[in-house]
């Protein structure tokens, strides 16, 4: 398909960016698909490149459009793409393996070592149109809503740190209520957490937990985390911990919460070196350690439809706020302030 269309573009290094309406349609290859966006969502990821800070820098190549998750239909195929039709509706796994490294030959091309991220190392979704590699397309029923397509790749990275060990009749501290960390309380919740402790600064985010499951809310800001929750549970700590903030206050807070042999995942990415006390907190009491990125392909995909379908999992409390492509400036800004939950463009 030749033309151009709208996006929303990176053109220059600096904060900021363009709406454009003659951007070019992408063109593909013989293995890719040419999808018509209807949903896209922002991402912590674009908010570094609105911002243009060291991350985006190391990895984008201007100009380019950008965007990441999203949900849309077919209307172009490669001449060697099967599995798919014109018409499939289609949500994007981020990640893009190189099929032959060593992690993508033993079932983790998640943490492929040559990874190329849509939207990142090519065109992205905040636009009419999106080129992607089949391999990363899933498959969606074409009267399923675009709104959580476009939303399936951050519950999957929720579901991927939650669902890492076991949950079921556990206790389970989630700290940091954005998007991704609400829907971690969800996945916990349908999976049979005992109970649910969640920790946010903003009290808008820990009404959204209250409203995915949580059992029990703190705001630090406000009250000793660490000292509510060991008297909560007598001393003894949590059984896992979700630390998807980042922060390295969260992160200190979780170490002194989980309890003796029990389970910290990181799933946030800290900003800066968070300094801890190893052998107290972690080899004297023989804590599991997890490091979580994107999605394992394919599984965690089959775990959110699953749980999504069978209606355990409802998202709708976390997506709070909705934008056309022209009002791109108001929804980067909603994001960039945190004024709600996870912020969609409806194409």
């Amino acid at each position: 398909m030749k033309g151009t269309m709208r996006a929303i573009v990176k053109a220059k290094p600096e904060p900021g960016a363009e709406y454009r309406t003659d951007w070019p349609i992408p063109q593909i290859g013989p293995h890719d698909l040419l999808v018509k966006v209807k949903a896209s969502a922002i991402c912590g990821s674009d908010v570094h490149i609105w911002d243009w800070t060291a991350y985006a820098q190391a990895r984008l190549k201007l100009p380019m459009s950008f965007g990441h998750e999203f949900c849309g239909e077919v209307v172009e195929m490669g001449e060697r793409v099967e599995g798919f039709a014109i018409g499939d509706l289609v949500a994007g796994e981020t990640h893009i393996p190189c099929g032959q490294c060593y992690q993508c030959r033993t079932g983790l091309q998640h943490i492929c070592q040559d990874m190329k991220i849509l939207g990142i190392h090519t065109q992205g979704a905040f636009a009419d149109y999106m080129a992607m590699p089949a391999v990363c397309a899933w498959k969606l029923p074409r009267d399923f809503n675009p709104e959580l397509g476009a939303v399936l790749e951050p519950i999957g990275v929720g579901t991927h740190g939650a669902l890492v060990g076991p949950v079921g009749a556990r206790t389970v501290a989630v700290l940091g209520c954005g998007p991704i960390g609400c829907f971690a309380i969800g996945v916990v919740k349908a999976c049979g957490a005992l109970k649910i402790y969640a920790t946010d600064i903003s009290d808008m985010r820990l009404e959204i937990a209250r409203k995915m499951g949580a059992t029990v809310t703190y705001n630090p800001e406000k009250v000793d985390v660490a000292a509510e929750i060991l008297e909560d549970t007598k001393g003894c700590g949590v059984d896992v911990v979700l630390d998807v903030s980042g922060a390295p206050s969260a992160i200190k807070t979780g170490v002194k919460i989980v309890r003796k042999a029990g389970r910290f995942t990181f799933v946030g990415i800290p900003e800066e070196p968070v300094s801890l006390d190893v052998p107290n907190e972690f080899i004297y009491k023989e804590t599991e350690v997890k490091g979580i990125t994107g999605r394992v392909m394919w599984e965690t995909w089959y775990q959110v439809t699953n749980l999504l379908s069978s209606g355990l999992l409802k998202v709708d409390p976390v997506i709070t706020h909705r934008y056309s492509l022209e009002q791109y400036r108001e929804a980067f800004e909603n994001v960039k302030h945190k004024r709600g939950g996870k912020v969609l463009f409806i194409h």
